[in-house]
């Protein structure tokens, strides 16, 4: 497996539960109770997974690899993938606070929970989307083998420092759980 292809398999995993967190939203919207639970384990696993160790991966150790293999930054596909990175980081923290404010029971605050959930969603696939036809191509074709082969074990280093050695593989279980509730 290639840096670029984990990434991708991660954003598989991250696309999963963004279509979980939409049908958390569609039950939100219609007014019904949602398990808590389950959508803190969403919003953790958005956090987590893909903020603090998906895009930590990209920004720490694939963008400055493509930087040095003359892929520029400012004005280039990096500098924008690092702008969407902080727009997301700001669409986690609206949500996660009308979370909050819902848990303690405004009222209003599902309607912003909704709204800035189904924000973020669109948003982060269509940044995915940029991510797997633009941006990992250009990796594929300027990394060397060797060069991808040091992305992973700099990323494995990653995800033990930053989330704990086993996170990753108990993060899929609970989307695999929360796929069997969700999306039958």
């Amino acid at each position: 497996m290639t840096a670029t292809e984990q990434l991708r398999h991660e954003h598989e995993a991250i696309t999963l539960g963004l279509s979980i967190l939409e049908k958390l939203c569609q039950q939100l919207a219609n007014g019904e109770q949602i398990n808590p639970e389950h959508f803190g384990q969403v919003l953790e696993f958005i956090q987590v997974f893909a903020d603090q160790c998906h895009h930590g991966k990209e920004e720490q150790f694939l963008f400055p690899a493509l930087e040095a293999a003359g892929i520029p930054k400012a004005g280039g596909p990096i500098g924008v993938m690092l702008s969407e990175h902080e727009h997301g980081r700001a669409l986690i923290r609206q949500m996660a606070g009308a979370w909050q404010k819902h848990r303690a029971g405004d009222r209003a605050a599902a309607a912003v929970v909704i709204a800035s959930a189904r924000d973020y969603s669109a948003f982060l696939n269509a940044h995915i989307f940029k991510e797997n036809n633009v941006l990992f191509p250009m990796a594929d074709a300027r990394l060397s083998a060797d060069s991808q082969r040091r992305l992973l074990e700099e990323f494995e280093r990653l995800e033990i420092e930053r989330i704990g050695a086993g996170r990753h593989e108990q993060f899929h279980k609970t989307l695999d759980y929360l796929k069997q509730i969700y999306l039958g």
